[in-house]
């Protein structure tokens, strides 16, 4: 009270002096405000004071409040956790799909391209004519290889049959004429050796006519040997020579054939034009791009994993791939055995189904779920406090040691394993069973009294 009555005073006196002194209307309206929150902050004081001495003891109004708020725990939502020995993870992998089979289709030989059949865009099948090239050329060239061919393979039938009956019979009255000749050569010469022989002529006549007879004889075994030959037919080596120059120019029309057959392009498999190079009137040569084929049917997808996941990964294993936000189901075609040196993966290939409507050059993901043995403890994500140093917390549910019947807060340090979407899996100093708080961390700090709601997670 005397506390009071000071105060009640040295108010007064101000008063006073500012009565006395004349100052601007706004100086006094300053002054009057500072006065009335000097009264009002004595009162409360001198108020506490007061009530202080009534308890026995003086404390400030702030433990008054502390204590009113000890009162009143504040509810929170918890859940007991349990011990998690392993956790699963899926990890996402990117590729990208390609075509089983693209070539750049162009003619083997050259020459002027004349027509084109298809356009970019066009499905095409096995086997359809893409493009043509002149064969003008080849073809009057193949008409002079079969005309000889002809005339050889006549000749090889002329071989064949030998001579005609005619000839042989020509051939045996020449050989009977000779054989008269020469039978009246002989009775000549054996009269001209009698008459050498008595005197009545000389040794020339005589040698003369012994030397007709002789070439009659070798005249006759000439026309004896030609009637055998015609007789016994044309002889094995003419016919297989013949024969041969006939296959030769058998083998050229069939090469030319060839040639003529590749000069219209055709598709070596099953797809789609994707591109087309040049246009009617080009003079092209060998190997030149005409049409770039892609197959778009039983697409693959090429995707880098780590070693370790390719191990696991089994041929001919069905895995599930995302590509342009729907999901397909792939075989695993193959597992390439390098290691990319850029990436230090290995590339896996899979086979889409043929139903698949897939783009080449498409993305494509590629998910594993790996189950991950490690212990720990899973919460929600609203229940991690941020600490200091970018550390975590949690807080912790314990009962009051002075009143049994109700609840403190305690903060516990956790680190944090792995996130999944509203979940993280922690460790630190929690343990199995404990309550941990799980929504409302920024309304309550250590030591504060809480009620419990105990929520599944």
């Amino acid at each position: 009270m005397q506390g009071l009555l000071v105060i009640l005073f040295l108010c007064k006196e101000v008063m006073n002096q500012q009565s006395i002194s004349k100052v601007s209307e706004r100086g006094k309206s300053s002054v009057s405000q500072r006065l009335q929150l000097f009264l009002a902050g004595s009162i409360i004081l001198v108020a506490g004071v007061g009530i202080g001495r009534l308890n026995g003891k003086i404390e400030p109004s702030s433990s008054v409040v502390q204590a009113q708020t000890k009162a009143t725990p504040l509810p929170v939502k918890t859940t007991k956790i349990q011990l998690a020995t392993n956790y699963q993870t899926t990890q996402s992998y990117t590729g990208e799909v390609v075509a089983n089979r693209t070539s750049e289709v162009g003619f083997e030989g050259g020459g002027k391209l004349v027509e084109i059949l298809v356009d970019e865009g066009d499905r095409v099948s096995k086997g359809t004519i893409l493009a043509k090239l002149d064969t003008s050329n080849l073809q009057a060239q193949r008409r002079s290889l079969v005309a000889q061919k002809a005339q050889a393979e006549a000749r090889l039938v002329e071989l064949k049959n030998g001579a005609r009956r005619e000839q042989i019979s020509a051939a045996k009255a020449r050989v009977r004429d000779l054989e008269k000749q020469l039978k009246l050569e002989r009775i000549k010469r054996d009269r001209r050796k009698y008459l050498y022989e008595e005197g009545a002529i000389s040794r020339e006549q005589f040698d003369e006519v012994a030397f007709n007879s002789q070439a009659l004889a070798e005249r006759l075994n000439n026309a004896r040997s030609s009637l055998e030959e015609l007789q016994n037919g044309t002889r094995y080596e003419q016919k297989a020579a013949q024969q041969a120059v006939v296959d030769q120019l058998s083998a050229e029309i069939t090469n030319l054939d060839i040639t003529i057959a590749k000069s219209s392009l055709k598709a070596p498999f099953s797809g789609t034009v994707g591109q087309r190079s040049v246009d009617e009137g080009t003079v092209v040569n060998a190997g030149t791009s005409i049409i770039r084929l892609v197959e778009d049917i039983r697409a693959e997808v090429k995707i880098g994993v780590p070693i370790d996941v390719a191990r696991k990964l089994v041929s001919g294993s069905q895995q599930e791939l995302e590509i342009g936000g729907k999901n397909y189901s792939a075989r695993v075609k193959s597992i390439l055995p390098e290691v990319d040196a850029a990436t230090r993966t290995r590339t896996v290939i899979l086979q889409l189904q043929s139903s698949a409507r897939v783009s080449p050059r498409e993305i494509a993901r590629f998910k594993i779920t790996q189950t991950v043995p490690i212990e720990g403890y899973w919460l929600p994500i609203t229940a991690l406090v941020k600490g200091d140093r970018g550390l975590w917390s949690c807080y912790a549910v314990i009962e009051n040691a002075d009143n049994p019947n109700s609840y403190q807060v305690e903060r516990r340090l956790v680190e944090v394993l792995e996130t999944n979407g509203k979940r993280v899996l922690v460790r630190g100093t929690i343990k199995a069973g404990d309550t941990i708080v799980i929504d409302g961390t920024q309304r309550i700090v250590p030591g504060q009294l809480v009620s419990k709601g105990e929520f599944r997670i």
